[in-house]
């Protein structure tokens, strides 16, 4: 396959900073954002690393007229948000559907133009298996990657006429650290803090547990350059299992088994 131009969000650290050594290791032209490009400390090899700010719509199409002609556009940055719904506020919710999902979507508008015109083109939302197994206290994170599915996947057949390709892709539980940059809304005197420190502890045991920043890198970029992707992917936390089971048992049942998973216990209501 010849070069193609691929523009990573989020590529400093993670699953971003691994799909952009990726991308370069098989030969592509690379540019990888971060909020201050001059800040980065370690750079890595191929990659230009360009400014972008999801909270920053107009930074969307700066970073987009800077790059220029965009063959693939992975958009992988966004940040992780728990706590107790009533505990927390409506700027945080609308500052966390800014940074996971209106950006994403503003850096998405600003590069669809070229690839129309080209009539070709790949765009990759970064989600979520909370998307498809929601989970007490990560009810905004989960509302923010479902929302990104759901703009991917409704306007795959929209895009498909011009040769652009949208594909939706579900991490599991990752080894990435990313549990220490969460944001957590729980108050000291809250009704839910004990329910929520259960799940907090369990949470931490099974991303200390999970799979690898670059097999989920590698599932990403092998969907973004495969010739006939499918619309939606997942990996990690048993996926094909887990989503086999989530079409054929009761939805309630998948509700009380993820509860499980996070240490706690079934409730009738």
């Amino acid at each position: 396959m010849s070069s193609q131009t691929v523009l990573v969000t989020g590529a400093t650290s993670g699953i971003g900073a691994e799909i952009a050594r990726q991308f370069v290791a098989r030969g592509h032209r690379v540019y990888g954002t971060t909020r201050n490009p001059d800040s980065v400390r370690n750079p890595l090899p191929g990659v230009t690393y360009v400014r972008l700010d999801n909270a920053d719509y107009a930074s969307a199409e700066s970073c987009a007229a800077l790059v220029g002609e965009v063959d693939i556009l992975v958009n992988n940055a966004g940040e992780s948000q728990a706590g107790a719904l009533e505990d927390t506020s409506m700027s945080a919710i609308e500052d966390l559907f800014r940074v996971n999902v209106f950006g994403p979507i503003a850096l998405t508008k600003a590069v669809l133009p070229g690839m129309r015109r080209r009539r070709r083109g790949t765009v990759v939302m970064v989600g979520s298996m909370l998307s498809s197994f929601p989970v007490a206290f990560r009810s905004n994170y989960a509302a923010t990657k479902s929302a990104l599915k759901a703009f991917a996947l409704a306007s795959r057949r929209e895009l498909a006429p011009y040769g652009i390709r949208m594909i939706s892709v579900e991490p599991g539980t990752i080894a990435t650290g990313i549990g220490d940059r969460r944001s957590i809304h729980i108050r000291d005197d809250s009704p839910y803090r004990a329910e929520y420190e259960t799940l907090a502890a369990a949470t931490r045991r099974n991303e200390d547990a999970g799979i690898t920043a670059e097999s989920m890198a590698t599932q990403i970029v092998d969907a973004a350059l495969a010739e006939h992707p499918k619309p939606f992917y997942a990996k990690g936390n048993q996926a094909g299992l887990v989503f086999l089971l989530r079409r054929l048992a009761p939805r309630q049942l998948i509700l009380d088994m993820t509860a499980r998973k996070h240490g706690l216990p079934k409730v009738s209501i």
